[in-house]
């Protein structure tokens, strides 16, 4: 096949695509090999998806936002700025075909399907609906999942798919960047019958998916917020500040009083950030004034004061997200703000118990919500992969042969003397890279 991205190469016969296609399938999802003739793309996907525990039989993705709080999301999401323009690209394309554009976000979640009634009801049927995720982890190799983990457009013909239930359908997608910065924003999406099996369903929304990005570049960047500090610190180990428009990664050190400066808004004395960041008594209130100092030069005059220490301007973390998200019963939405543990090689003994509080209220709350499908993407991360009491509860969610043997394994770990302890580990073998 010249392009490895392209379903069916042109005069390909698909049924018998289709049929060897679902053979390879009932052999990778039984014994873990594979057969051709599986595009390479597709079975890197499939392997992926198995990683993920997804089931092949799995009926309906998990929809993740809300109908109350899809409006607002879409509005302040930047695919809404050219909206109007995917929809007079696509609008008679999808209904004349029988088809439908799904435009997601950069997590997987759709948030506009539309196109032919008829279409849209079929695909109801297995939450192929504005608000859903669609990821990979979620619901195996399709389109636009696919896409935004390749970052790059593809086609995913019937069988290809990896949940059988989306075997009936055939979809080509293509991700979204900024033009501005070169952020993925998305995935424009075109699903319906075996007839978009064709290279030409893929050039077509590949050329959407750039018409977007040139309408983008066209319009002005949207601008920063002004006024107001923005803390990233789950799931790595130098955390990045956004303030007046400029991005800083800091150091272990430096990210550490910002966190406790961020989650104490009421401000800190000096002998309270000297007692939550050093674990040794011994350290001086002149060796804290020095780490200020250079924290200072580092951001600049305007943004920590003092007396008590504080921001000196609002501030929004990825951790009070989470935290505001989970008091307001937001289970889904919290867990799809954690990145993983705070400042994961941190012993500052402040930002080990918040790393702890964070972590064991997200997993309590997961294990309470029983959803077989957040339970699994908790337990495939690095930070749950030995969480027993997380695989317990996914194994009477979703109660399948290689959850059940994880299970064993782990059972079998903590009884032998050097057993691990089923809470969650502090930290993941791995935290997040600086983008």
């Amino acid at each position: 096949m010249s392009d490895p991205w392209v379903a069916l190469e042109p005069g390909a016969d698909p049924r018998e695509r289709l049929r060897m296609v679902r053979i390879a399938h009932q052999r990778f999802t039984s014994s873990g090999t594979f057969a051709e003739p599986v595009r390479e793309v597709i079975a890197a996907s499939w392997r992926r998806s198995a990683r993920a525990r997804v089931s092949p039989d799995s009926v309906s993705a998990t929809v993740e936002i809300p109908d109350d709080d899809l409006g607002s999301y879409r509005a302040e999401h930047p695919l809404a700025r050219v909206m109007p323009l995917l929809r007079e690209l696509t609008g008679s394309f999808a209904h004349d075909g029988e088809h439908l554009l799904a435009v997601c976000d950069a997590n997987a979640r759709l948030m506009w399907v539309e196109g032919h009634p008829g279409a849209r009801r079929k695909a109801g049927r297995m939450n192929f609906v504005p608000g859903a995720r669609w990821a990979e982890s979620a619901m195996g190799t399709n389109a636009p999942g696919t896409a935004l983990t390749e970052d790059r457009p593809v086609q995913v013909f019937a069988t290809e798919h990896f949940t059988r239930t989306v075997q009936q359908w055939t979809c080509a997608a293509a991700p979204v960047h900024d033009p501005h910065t070169g952020r993925l924003l998305g995935a424009v999406d075109i699903t319906g019958g075996n007839r978009l099996a064709h290279p030409h369903s893929l050039a077509f929304v590949q050329a959407v998916a750039r018409a977007a990005e040139s309408q983008l570049a066209l319009l002005a960047p949207v601008p920063e917020r002004s006024g107001i500090a923005e803390l990233t610190a789950l799931g790595r180990d130098e955390a990045l500040l956004l303030v007046g428009g400029k991005k800083l990664r800091l150091s272990r050190r430096h990210s550490e009083i910002l966190v406790l400066l961020a989650t104490h808004p009421e401000g800190m004395t000096g002998d309270e950030l000297l007692c939550g960041l050093y674990e040794d008594e011994s350290v001086t209130p002149v060796t804290l004034r020095a780490e200020l100092a250079r924290l200072r030069r580092v951001l600049g005059p305007d943004v920590v004061a003092s007396r008590p220490y504080r921001f000196a301007l609002p501030v929004e973390s990825d951790i009070t997200t989470v935290e505001r998200r989970l008091g307001a019963g937001a289970i889904s939405a919290a867990a799809a703000s954690y990145a993983g543990p705070l400042l994961p090689g941190s012993r500052a003994p402040a930002v080990v118990r918040l790393r702890r509080r964070i972590a064991e209220g997200v997993r309590a709350s997961l294990i309470a919500r029983s959803d077989p499908d957040l339970l699994a993407d908790w337990a495939h991360a690095p930070w749950g992969a030995d969480d027993l009491a997380v695989w317990q509860a996914l194994g009477a969610a979703r109660p399948t042969p290689t959850v059940a043997a994880r299970i064993a394994e782990l059972e079998s770990e903590l009884a032998a003397p050097t057993g691990r302890s089923d809470r969650a580990p502090e930290a993941p073998p791995r935290v997040r890279s600086w983008q």
